[in-house]
């Protein structure tokens, strides 16, 4: 007993060694369709990617210099709290989030934990429902190049915000449930959560300021003249050259894993296990061809939908629900480019897991109900 513990042990202390010699063994075995995939891999996102994702990346790190998330706050802090139990500020890292799309909503709300704008439990809620896939890669990647139809981008991007917004209010519901229960239990020793009194009080204190002060914009304008952010036209060289590096790091930190998990994919495929995992599927009546599909997608988004809009199947409206989950889920890849940017600041990542399987499933309930509801975005048509 005490070796097979002793083996256990050594076994945990060294299971990423394992994994990457293991990874390194797979590359050179089968390095003629790990080239291939990689190659495929890079296509897909300097293709896809690069040309939906890195303009936009640039305008939010520009933002990022302008007072725009902290006056958004104050404005918006009337119904971000009541309704999602977060910062008015959250309302920034949301837009800019399905705006600019994966992981932008991540890097700002990294942001707001940093400045203390939010508490670190506000952080992991807001990481659940802020960090989505933009318009241009939804309609544009998505919609257009791969599907071919922009109705069908502007489809999954409705449900895709439905999806997250759905998230964030759950959410928030089952925060103000917590508190409130921490709240009495702990009253009578006066031993609440020091980040559920910040959070109150910061909630207590800006929605009185937004909401019953009748001097709001006076106060707003006085705000502005104090808080305003010391830059001006002598520093735009600095700012562009500041944005343009820290664009560049995302597209390439979004392109890398796009490869990566291309080849991982790869020697998955090699060695058979996706199909095993597929046949396994089938016995819950999800055919082959989806299955290997929705694999590929969760462990890897864009090839999960290059695949599944790939697919010659009797019926279109099953590769569409399909891929608003898998555009909900976002998939194990960007799970790991979410948790580089969350560990700088400690937070947890199982609200953002459970969050993005919540809205992977409302996506394809939201998307299954407007496909057949609606006359327009009709999509059953028999393939020949």
């Amino acid at each position: 007993m005490k070796l097979k513990n002793l083996f256990i042990l050594i076994f945990k202390k060294n299971l990423l060694t394992i994994i990457f010699t293991l990874f390194l063994v797979f590359l050179l075995l089968f390095s003629q369709t790990n080239l291939f995939a990689a190659k495929n891999g890079l296509t897909l996102w300097a293709k896809n990617v690069v040309p939906s994702l890195f303009p936009f990346f640039i305008a939010t790190e520009l933002l990022n210099y302008t007072n725009l998330p902290y006056y958004l706050g104050k404005l918006t802090n009337k119904f971000m709290r009541p309704l999602f139990n977060v910062p008015g500020e959250a309302s920034y890292a949301f837009i800019m989030g399905i705006i600019s799309g994966y992981p932008v909503g991540a890097k700002i709300v990294n942001k707001f934990v940093e400045e203390g704008t939010c508490t670190k439990q506000e952080a992991e809620r807001m990481l659940a429902f802020t960090n989505n896939s933009g318009p241009l890669f939804i309609i544009g990647t998505v919609g257009i190049s791969l599907f071919g139809d922009t109705t069908i981008g502007i489809i999954l991007f409705i449900t895709h915000i439905l999806a997250c917004l759905t998230v964030g209010l759950i959410f928030g519901l089952i925060s103000k449930h917590n508190n409130k229960h921490l709240h009495l239990k702990y009253a009578n020793t006066g031993n609440l959560n020091s980040e559920i009194k910040e959070s109150q009080n910061r909630s207590a204190n800006t929605y009185t300021h937004t909401s019953k002060n009748k001097y709001h914009w006076k106060n707003l304008y006085r705000s502005y003249r104090t808080n305003s952010t010391s830059y001006n036209i002598s520093d735009l060289g600095t700012i562009l050259s500041n944005s343009i590096t820290n664009a560049i790091s995302t597209i390439l930190l979004i392109g890398g894993f796009i490869v990566l998990f291309s080849i991982i994919i790869s020697i998955l495929n090699s060695l058979n296990i996706i199909n095993s995992i597929s046949n396994i599927l089938q016995c819950i009546n999800i055919p082959s061809e989806y299955g290997n599909s929705i694999i590929t997608g969760l462990l890897e988004l864009t090839n999960g939908l290059n695949a599944i809009s790939s697919l010659h199947t009797k019926y279109m409206s099953n590769q569409i629900i399909i891929s608003a989950f898998l555009l909900g889920f976002a998939g194990f890849s960007i799970f790991l480019q979410i948790f580089s940017i969350a560990a700088k600041n400690n937070l947890s990542m199982k609200p953002y897991m459970i969050g993005k399987i919540m809205q992977g499933t409302f996506a394809c309930i939201y998307t299954f109900l407007i496909i057949h509801n609606i006359d327009f975005f009709y999509f059953d048509i028999i393939n020949l």
